[in-house]
């Protein structure tokens, strides 16, 4: 049993941006709900509203494509540190991610952030995703 939330979120947004969908909900943790507000903030997601459905929370998350839904915003969701093999950064260690279009997603002392504001703040972590 997959009791990653963070790869089912990823893999939710990954295979709606394949399929073309609209809205799609994904399990609501406080790692997924941060990931999604980061993806909104970042521009990679149009937006997220809470729902409460059967007792249990979901963020409904909105899609963003350009045209006609032909070509999703997001291209690439990547997982890097898994529960079997965490994936660890120092500051100076951080990739930009496509040239700075695309972005690394790392929780550190200083709770989930993105890979510019960790090279801000010179704080390390591990990295959890890449989207771009």
């Amino acid at each position: 049993m997959n009791n990653d939330a963070i790869a089912t979120a990823l893999t939710a947004i990954r295979n709606a941006n394949a399929r073309k969908k609209a809205m799609i909900k994904i399990p609501a943790t406080r790692m997924t709900a941060r990931i999604v507000q980061i993806s909104v903030e970042e521009g990679f997601i149009k937006s997220a509203v809470k729902h409460k459905d059967n007792g249990k929370e979901f963020p409904d998350v909105s899609l963003k494509y350009l045209g006609k839904k032909e070509h999703p915003y997001i291209a690439v969701v990547k997982r890097i540190s898994k529960p079997g093999l965490r994936v660890y950064s120092d500051c100076r260690e951080i990739p930009k991610i496509l040239g700075g279009m695309g972005i690394a997603i790392s929780p550190t002392s200083c709770g989930l952030i993105t890979d510019r504001e960790a090279r801000h703040k010179k704080i390390g972590g591990e990295t959890s995703c890449h989207i771009w």
